[in-house]
């Protein structure tokens, strides 16, 4: 592997930003998701402390959940201004003045 781009180091930069940040709202989207039934029951303290535990971990699994999806498909997507400039750019004429490569 070459070195990379300053583009291909922002872009991955955006990336991890984007994986944190969506993955801490989704987890405590989930947390309170569970948590909240607690507060809405009356449930004894050995209850709560369960529902409060649960609701940690699965907020703890859908933060790495989120991290690994958004992460380990960065690469395979080809995304960045670097990957994006690639695939748009028209192949070259081979002499100067003509339109396409095999004229």
């Amino acid at each position: 592997m070459g070195r990379r781009s300053q583009e291909d180091r922002d872009a991955m930069t955006v990336e991890i930003g984007f994986a944190l940040v969506s993955g801490a709202v989704l987890a405590a989207a989930a947390f309170l998701a569970i948590g909240a039934t607690s507060v809405y029951l009356d449930l004894s303290r050995t209850a709560e402390h369960v529902v409060f535990t649960s609701g940690a971990v699965v907020a703890a699994v859908v933060f790495v959940a989120r991290l690994v999806d958004v992460l380990w498909g960065f690469p395979r997507r080809g995304r960045g201004p670097t990957a994006r400039l690639r695939r748009q750019t028209p192949p070259q004429p081979s002499q100067p003045g003509r339109t396409s490569p095999d004229s």
